[in-house]
């Protein structure tokens, strides 16, 4: 494997169309936003779905959906005390996390679980994920819907139970930008490697990828451009905030509604000594 020796910087840009990017189960699970209305996504979403890309393309991790589980363990403490096996030293505790798990020496993790019998051990990932944020105040529609299941039989003599209503509710259309970058020095502790890049980039590239659900219907999030940004040095020629505000996103026509990613224009501001590579997405 080869070692990371440089920095990486990385803003990816999605479009949202008709979908809920991100519920709020707090709010009735519509489409979070913030008080201006921009819309967002959490940084715990999105490497939600990294972590399933990472599992697609064959890897192993830890923090993993039930839905998706691939092993037979039924808890995060079954599955650390099945690999880790009662390690006491934090040192070769973290480095057999490590090791095993793609997820963990990207994100860290936090292990402290009751049947470690004491040890509590903390490893910071290198990957860092912003939460994405909205180009452009998202408007939101909600829908109410019947919901025909018949889940529960009636009482004595009512024969099947009633409909029920709900409602569902979804983004009409937006731009949303999220930003990272991969720090070296963390990446060595880890033992995160140039080809563990190379995965979180294609994880990225495809984010939505086996996502679909009657939230997110196929086709209606999408990755449009993924700008990766790779330094020449562990600790890069520009500040993560410089590359990041390099790239400026605004509507063509301000005072009107962007209803498609075309109404969108992309400004990319030179950086000298550093051009990104640009990916479209899936």
């Amino acid at each position: 494997m080869k070692k990371l020796e440089r920095k990486i910087d990385f803003v990816a840009i999605l479009t949202v169309d008709r979908a809920n990017a991100n519920g709020d189960p707090l709010n009735g699970n519509r489409p979070r936003t913030d008080f201006n209305g921009l819309g967002e996504m959490s940084d715990v979403c999105i490497k939600r779905k990294i972590r399933n890309r990472m599992q697609d393309l064959g890897h192993r991790i830890f923090v993993q959906s039930d839905d998706r589980c691939d092993d037979e363990y039924g808890s995060l403490s079954e599955r650390a005390s099945a690999i880790l096996k009662g390690e006491k030293n934090r040192e070769k505790y973290a480095a057999i996390a490590c090791d095993t798990w793609l997820d963990v020496r990207t994100f860290g993790q936090v292990f402290a679980f009751k049947d470690a019998k004491g040890v509590s051990v903390g490893v910071r990932g290198p990957v860092s994920i912003h939460q994405a944020i909205s180009v452009s105040p998202v408007e939101i529609e909600s829908l109410q819907i019947t919901k025909s299941v018949n889940g529960e039989k009636g009482e004595k003599g009512a024969g099947k139970s009633s409909d029920t209503m709900g409602m569902k509710h979804f983004v009409r259309f937006g731009v949303y930008v999220v930003k990272g970058s991969i720090n070296v020095q963390l990446a060595e502790k880890t033992g995160f490697s140039y080809e563990d890049a190379q995965v979180v980039k294609e994880c990225i590239r495809t984010l939505f990828e086996n996502d679909e659900s009657s939230a997110r219907l196929a086709g209606s999030m999408e990755v449009r451009k993924l700008y990766w940004f790779e330094h020449n040095s562990k600790h890069g020629q520009y500040s993560t905030a410089a590359v990041h505000r390099s790239i400026k996103i605004a509507p063509k026509d301000p005072t009107g509604f962007a209803e498609c990613f075309e109404d969108y224009e992309i400004t990319l501001e030179h950086l000298e000594g550093l051009e990104p590579e640009v990916l479209d997405g899936v």
